[in-house]
């Protein structure tokens, strides 16, 4: 069996892994930002400044940001159960040593510390948490797309051949997801009347990168034979088309139903479609092609996995679409994050108890169709993570409030209150503008060139897997390879963010 053979064959007909297990996967990047925020107010404590040194920072980011997630689903995937509570222990530890070491002329009862943080107001213009949600799911992208080619990844946290819930596979729909809380249509301020058609335009013409790296993709792959898995998207298509095609559907809805109501508009998409997929052929025909022997014959026939899902995919944008419009609600305090978090806390649940139905009765998830349970599966998952960085804001909030002038980057800043005198209510004032260099961060940094972060993965994996024999690897040689990859692509877009500059053409 050639080398092509033997790795296309390495990541197919798998079967996926446990709710739970995923759930507790992503409470990871969560409690590391935690860790790398309260270090950093430590450290301050300690020396009076923040960190200087940007060389310092982007290690320090590296390696609390970065590296536990590719130990966790390599070395450490055996006891994933235990790396939630081992990070939140370490967590506590240094939360502990910085309320016991705060200076004593700004000691305050802890009860009196409660009540200011529920007082206290945020600038209502950033929200951290879309930002780190972002970033994350990149990030993981990224680790997993070149991790899947080594054995010490577990095939579990694969993608499933056709039913299951692998990493791998809540992955693809939580980059749509993330995509949709920060299109046009979400971000363009209700005041402002724009013809309905503009933001359809302006997604015709801004898509062309992804249609032109899908292109770019399926050229590279196909003139160096390189592997792939066709049940994935089909022989031609690939995430870039996908990912194009959905934000221009998505545009071309949104034009004709008020955007305020795209939750209706996802309800009814991914409805619709499982009936379709119960009620015709549409299911027999995903899975086994036109003659029921898994043909290829035809442009259909040969992607009919990606055309298809597109259906799915664009139910999930735009349910997000409905999410990010709610999220953009002015909310300028901590006790109206904290009744924002909880209300999320309550959908989540409710889309949780919908899949357990929609299993029961309709399918299982299915990344291949992206059937009903798969779209309700990544919205609540994406919930979840969402709201627990917004937890892990809250938490950095509560202990900035300890240790005066202390800053963490993609944080939360407490601002002054509103004054009903001369501004509006719910406008609050900056309390100081923090430099440039304390803006200096991996998340910021990524989140800049989130497309370009997301290319160089993509370039960087195929690389490696040319230039080396991944399946046969030994684990040191696998953790070192895999943290030079993630460093390379950190590093390139750490330099880009501390020259000012994004790559962006469209």
């Amino acid at each position: 069996m050639s080398q092509k053979h033997l790795k296309e064959a390495f990541i197919s007909n798998l079967n996926g892994t446990s709710l739970l297990e995923i759930s507790l996967g992503l409470s990871l990047p969560p409690l590391c930002l935690l860790c790398r925020g309260l270090l950093l107010i430590l450290y301050h404590l300690r020396y009076g400044k923040p960190v200087s040194s940007r060389k310092y920072s982007l290690l320090l980011d590296f390696l609390v940001l970065v590296s536990p997630l590719v130990f966790s689903c390599t070395v450490l995937s055996p006891i994933m159960f235990f790396m939630p509570t081992i990070i939140a222990a370490f967590c506590a530890g240094i939360f502990s040593k910085i309320y016991s070491q705060r200076k004593h002329e700004t000691r305050v009862p802890f009860r009196q510390i409660v009540k200011d943080f529920q007082k206290a107001y945020l600038d209502p213009e950033y929200i951290p948490a879309i930002t780190a949600f972002r970033v994350y799911v990149n990030v993981l992208t990224s680790i997993g797309i070149l991790a899947v080619d080594f054995p010490q990844y577990p095939r579990r946290y694969a993608k499933a051949e056709t039913y299951g819930t692998g990493v791998m596979d809540l992955g693809v729909g939580a980059f749509i997801f993330g995509n949709a809380l920060v299109c046009p249509e979400v971000r363009q301020k209700s005041c402002v009347t724009q013809p309905k058609f503009s933001n359809l335009a302006k997604q015709f013409f801004s898509i062309w990168p992804l249609i032109f790296l899908g292109f770019g993709r399926l050229l590279s792959v196909k003139s160096i034979e390189y592997h792939e898995h066709t049940s994935e998207y089909g022989v031609h298509w690939n995430f870039f088309f996908t990912l194009a095609f959905v934000r221009l559907a998505a545009s071309l809805l949104l034009a004709i139903f008020p955007k305020n109501k795209s939750w209706i508009v996802a309800i009814n998409l991914a409805v619709l479609y499982q009936l379709t997929l119960n009620a015709t052929s549409l299911k027999t025909f995903i899975l086994h092609g036109s003659d029921g022997r898994d043909t290829r014959v035809g442009f259909l026939n040969a992607n009919r996995e990606g055309l298809l899902s597109l259906f799915g995919y664009l139910a999930i944008y735009m349910a997000s679409v409905q999410v990010g419009l709610w999220l953009l609600k002015c909310r300028n305090s901590v006790k109206g994050w904290t009744e924002a978090a909880r209300f999320l806390l309550l959908t989540a649940l409710v889309l949780f108890a919908f899949l357990h139905v929609s299993q029961a009765y309709a399918d299982p998830v299915s990344r291949r169709m992206a059937n009903l349970p798969y779209c309700v599966w990544v919205v609540a998952h994406c919930l979840t993570f969402f709201i627990c960085f917004v937890v892990t804001d809250l938490a950095l909030v509560f202990t900035k409030l300890l240790v005066k002038g202390s800053s963490v980057p993609s944080c939360w800043n407490v601002v002054k209150p509103p004054n009903t005198g001369t501004k509006r209510e719910t406008e609050a004032v900056p309390i100081r503008t923090e430099g440039k260099l304390s803006h200096i961060c991996l998340i910021s940094a990524i989140n800049k060139n989130q497309l370009l972060f997301f290319l160089l993965a993509n370039v960087m994996t195929g690389t490696v897997n040319i230039l080396i024999d991944t399946i046969h690897s030994k684990t040191a040689f696998t953790l070192c390879i895999l943290h030079l990859y993630m460093f390379f692509n950190c590093l390139i877009m750490y330099i880009l963010h501390a020259k000012n500059i994004v790559l962006k053409f469209w």
